[in-house]
């Protein structure tokens, strides 16, 4: 296989700036025209001297000049600031571009793969990251190529004085070259070292900060302190061990390369001397030798920020070209009905195989729970129904048709997903529950409480349907959480409602009152239960039982009481739990 070509930041800029390609050429162009009124009072400054030393004193042919240096000058920063005004406004166009393109990236990627991916990395990649790039490419783009051009063109202009003088003035950049060459010397590894420690340290804050609960309880506070600590450490280090190593080689090439007057000064005097350069000229040459190599070590220093934008740049780009779920922009096909079938359905994590070739018809306007052991594949099995995974192995049809032939929104439309680790957004009750039908007024949102049953405790809360629910609903109970998320569902009203252990964090009294609520609203809705407590499946149309990824039986309750022995032995866990909590909560009464 053809290996992949390595990209720089000209390649990444264009390919990022889409529609804004024009706009930095704009700000190049301006940024060229700034230059060209920069170097013009060079060009007046030596003229000003020749004719000074011809004899010249008409007071007025000076002014004339000066004021026309100060005119360029002006002009200069006109268009300075015209070059990185609109090289500023495309930046950020273009930074929120890739933002919303990485954002909508991600929800069109399989859940395995977002999972897979640590949530502080991706958080970095998105916000600080991308938003680090802004200076880059607001400043380096139009003065990277002012500050190449301007010394070009000077360097051109002393050729036309004199050829000699012209590589006379260059004579300090072999020296900076190698030490600047020694610098670079395997550049890529300490570089690499400083992102990968800040990758680190930004997932070990993360997971610090997230997990502080579990530390607390654990005792744990020391030695995750100390997880964060070394990661703090290590990333310092990263960077006073490259700064270490780069400090010598740098520090002389920024003092020799601007000293150009260290050759052209005692050279420029003994071409004069014999003749062979005219003392005007040497005065042009050292005025504009001055101005020569400055912007060059401006463009060195721009060396670390051209690197970091292209380091940044590479890890957007692999992010945008993950492999996605695989399904057309149209639908290809419209479902007849809304049932489910799953025919000879593999799908595993990695290298390991979860489900082994599921077979399963779940008819349309249906209950099917599926039960089993833990890990035994029925979470899998749901989230492959709610295209969360592509199968890598068979199909699921939905009245007939391969989901893989709908388009992503169109099949979202068709599904209601409540997963046991409920997710609730930094908002209002209110708007956590109108984003399952975004349209939705007050009053229906609080009829959709009422017939799922949290109407009453959301009005116990401190503002009602206006109490902010905190990040990921963490002001509200674990219950309360999916409960809301429930209502949510409901508001969504779609044809295909999957329940994933949607009332595990409930306490019994409330779970049966939100299993009578879930009954009623999802009467004609093919729904789909996925649940521990046997107890609350008994009237499913169909009960599936699942074991290390097979199907091992399927009927109605009664049907398995008598024909399956796993699901037998799971009742007879399930009642005696059940009666064990009744006797204790007795006693404690």
């Amino acid at each position: 296989m053809e290996a992949k070509k390595k990209k720089g930041i000209i390649d990444y800029i264009f390919q990022f700036a889409g529609e804004y390609k024009s706009a930095y050429i704009k700000s190049v162009i301006y940024a060229l025209i700034g230059v060209v009124f920069s170097l013009a009072p060079y060009l007046l400054m030596g003229d000003m001297v020749r004719k000074l030393l011809s004899g010249e004193r008409d007071f007025k042919v000076y002014l004339t000049e000066s004021l026309i240096m100060a005119l360029c000058w002006v002009l200069r920063v006109v268009f300075h600031t015209l070059s990185t005004n609109t090289s500023h406004k495309t930046t950020f166009r273009l930074i929120g571009n890739v933002r919303i393109s990485l954002i909508d990236k991600l929800s069109r990627l399989p859940l395995g793969t977002v999972q897979g991916m640590p949530s502080g990395a991706l958080k970095n990649i998105i916000v600080e990251r991308t938003d680090s790039m802004e200076p880059i490419l607001a400043h380096v783009v139009p003065e990277f190529t002012a500050n190449i051009c301007a010394p070009v063109m000077l360097f051109i202009y002393i050729l036309t004085i004199d050829w000699r003088m012209a590589l006379i003035s260059l004579a300090t950049l072999p020296v900076a070259g190698i030490a600047m060459a020694w610098m670079f010397k395997d550049y890529e590894k300490p570089f690499q070292r400083t992102q990968d420690t800040t990758k680190t340290l930004n997932d070990t804050a993360v997971e610090y900060i997230g997990g502080i609960e579990v530390i607390k309880a654990f005792g744990k506070a020391e030695s995750s302190y100390q997880r964060f600590a070394d990661a703090a450490e290590d990333n310092a280090n990263s960077f006073i061990d490259w700064m270490k190593s780069c400090i010598v080689p740098f520090s002389l090439s920024m003092a020799v390369a601007p000293a150009t007057l260290l050759s052209v000064l005692p050279v420029g005097a003994i071409f004069t001397m014999n003749g062979s350069l005219a003392l005007s000229d040497f005065v042009m040459v050292i005025i504009l030798s001055c101005g020569l190599i400055g912007p060059l070590v401006t463009v060195m220093s721009y060396n670390d920020d051209v690197g970091k934008a292209t380091s940044i740049f590479g890890e957007i780009d692999n992010l945008l070209s993950l492999p996605e779920l695989v399904r057309p922009n149209e639908s290809k096909a419209v479902p007849n009905d809304h049932s489910i079938s799953l025919q000879n359905v593999h799908f595993g994590y990695a290298e390991k195989e979860i489900l082994h070739g599921i077979d399963l018809e779940i008819p349309e306007g249906s209950v099917t729970a599926l039960v089993g052991p833990s890990g035994s594949g029925k979470s899998t099995v749901a989230r492959l129904i709610a295209s969360l995974w592509d199968v890598q192995e068979g199909s699921i049809q939905i009245g007939g048709t391969d989901i893989r032939e709908l388009s992503l929104s169109d099949y979202n439309s068709k599904i209601a997903y409540v997963s046991q680790d409920c997710f609730l957004f930094d908002t209002t009750v209110r708007e956590n529950i109108r984003m399952g039908n975004p349209s939705a007024t007050d009053a229906q949102v609080e009829d959709i409480a009422k017939k799922s049953g949290c109407y009453d405790f959301i009005m116990g809360l401190e503002n009602g349907f206006d109490t902010i629910v905190g990040g990921s609903g963490a002001h509200l109970s674990g219950g309360e959480r999916q409960r809301i998320s429930i209502a949510r569902a409901m508001m969504k009203n779609a044809p295909i409602l999957i329940l994933d252990e949607a009332t595990a964090y409930t306490d019994p009294e409330n779970e049966a009152v939100i299993q009578k609520s879930v009954s009623e609203l999802s009467k004609g809705k093919t729904l789909i239960v996925i649940a521990h407590r046997l107890s609350t499946i008994i009237d499913s149309d169909q009960i599936v039982v699942i074991r290390n990824g097979n199907i091992e039986a399927k009927g109605t309750h009664t049907e398995l009481l008598d024909s399956c022995r796993l699901y037998r032995k799971m009742w007879k866990a399930h009642i005696y739990a059940k009666d064990t909590d009744e006797t204790e909560g007795g006693a404690d009464v």
